[in-house]
């Protein structure tokens, strides 16, 4: 990637200054000690290695054998949970649909997933219609700020839950933070800007809208230390930076010294300076 990219060079691309951090994949179709073990793999590699941020469970949700042990798996990740710490969970949750898995597994994945499995973030999420007492799970996942990740040409494409039979306004009209992502790009053949004018185009989202998204998502990323918004899915600055014109070069002192100490923050910053050059040039 680096190369390609021309990293080091003068005329290095861009995404070579972006911020790569890891998640640990656990398999959720393996043999239950082989799952545990790769959680605690997971969880030991963000304890020794600061590139690590998390784990989460990929596989197909709806294979016999991670249905079979669902409840089991987010129980185990509970456990960890109370022994460490410093790794993040997230995970591929509700990415079902009627025929797709029994009933009876649509109604609980992902408030297993955010209850006990401690979930900060939940992939796909479509099934949230078919879970019991889907209002009041809204309510907990907006109340405890759980973000959902949405894909909206994997779920098209894979589950056939397009357009309007998307969950997508309803997690936003719940006050439910979502993000934009691509699930697997080379399969799905898509990427973050195919995935932006979609939903512009399904949804009839403004520029404010996905700059809300974009936000969003750096503020619900894995990245360390404190954000630069002064609560989560509050994009109004902390008390350090509020005098200061988002993602300027001169930061009051309080400003500067939060950006020096989080990574979190220096990312956002660059943000809203994109924003603000972005806005600058189409906006005048």
């Amino acid at each position: 990637m680096r190369a390609i990219l021309r990293c080091g060079r003068t005329d290095a691309d861009p995404g070579c200054g972006l911020p790569l951090r890891f998640l640990l994949q656990v398999t959720r179709t393996a043999a239950p000690e082989v799952v545990f073990a790769q959680m605690l793999l997971g969880f030991e590699l963000a304890k020794a290695d600061k590139r690590y941020v998390g784990v989460n469970l990929v596989a197909p949700e709806d294979n016999p054998v991670a249905l079979r042990d669902y409840r089991s798996h987010m129980r185990m990740l509970g456990y960890l949970r109370g022994l460490y710490s410093e790794a993040h969970i997230t995970l591929h949750a509700g990415e079902l649909v009627p025929g797709l898995a029994p009933s009876e597994d649509l109604r609980f994945h992902i408030r297993d997933a955010v209850e006990t499995g401690h979930a900060e973030r939940i992939g796909h999420g479509v099934g949230i219609g078919g879970e019991d007492d889907p209002d009041g799970l809204l309510a907990e996942m907006a109340r405890k700020h759980v973000l959902v990740e949405i894909a909206l040409t994997s779920n098209c494409q894979i589950l056939q839950v397009c357009g309007g039979r998307h969950p997508f306004t309803t997690y936003r009209g719940a006050g439910v933070p979502v993000a934009l992502v691509t699930d697997d790009a080379g399969i799905e053949h898509t990427d973050m800007t195919s995935e932006y004018i979609r939903a512009i185009r399904d949804y009839g989202l403004r520029y404010t809208d996905l700059r809300t998204l974009a936000r969003t998502a750096l503020d619900h990323s894995f990245l360390r230390g404190r954000s630069l918004w002064r609560a989560p899915d509050d994009h109004t600055p902390a008390p350090a930076c509020a005098g200061s014109p988002l993602g300027g070069t001169a930061p009051a002192p309080a400003c500067r010294a939060l950006l020096k100490a989080s990574a979190k923050a220096r990312a956002e910053w660059r943000q809203e300076a994109a924003f603000t050059a972005f806005e600058d040039r189409y906006d005048g």
